[in-house]
């Protein structure tokens, strides 16, 4: 069983994976975070109606730094060379979907980084308007596609908007 958790050494204990016998490939991962909110706050978030300012800059420049800062907050993430990061957020089910899709030319993917990138962004549009709505909710924080490595292409088969 441990033979299946890369994170886990010999005697199950802990490690960082060594990467370093890995092919460098461009590796890309696309995530998503949902946040459930009023229709009126949509439409002021969009409007930059808001006491705190532009919500949506604010929150894609935090997406990008969360996504560089990722091996800070997950602590057996790499520290990898970051090639690129965009923060996309538009109206989608009952609120926002903030997707993050970050790509690298290295030797581990980016899974977490474009994950990690949707949910401080995600965390960021809650700071900027729970004066607001208190009741705002991230509901969903999930890996959409990734691509690179050994293991290739995967995409979620159901993406619903």
């Amino acid at each position: 069983m441990t033979e299946d958790l890369t994170h886990l050494d010999d005697q199950g204990r802990v490690h960082m994976v060594d990467v370093g016998g890995k092919e460098v490939t461009r590796r890309v991962a696309v995530a998503e975070a949902r946040l459930a909110m009023s229709a009126p706050l949509v439409e002021r978030i969009l409007a930059g109606d808001l006491p705190k300012g532009d919500v949506l800059a604010v929150a894609r420049v935090a997406g990008i730094q969360g996504a560089k800062r990722t091996p800070d907050l997950v602590p057996l993430c790499h520290p990898i060379p970051i090639d690129g990061v965009e923060i996309v957020i538009t109206p989608g089910g009952h609120g926002l979907r903030v997707t993050a899709t970050v790509a690298s030319t290295g030797q581990t993917g980016v899974e977490m980084e474009a994950m990690t990138a949707a949910s401080v962004a995600a965390l960021t549009i809650y700071d900027m308007v729970k004066s607001v709505e208190r009741g705002v909710t991230i509901e969903q924080v999930r890996l959409l596609e990734k691509s690179g490595g050994r293991s290739g292409r995967w995409a979620r088969s159901e993406i619903v908007d």
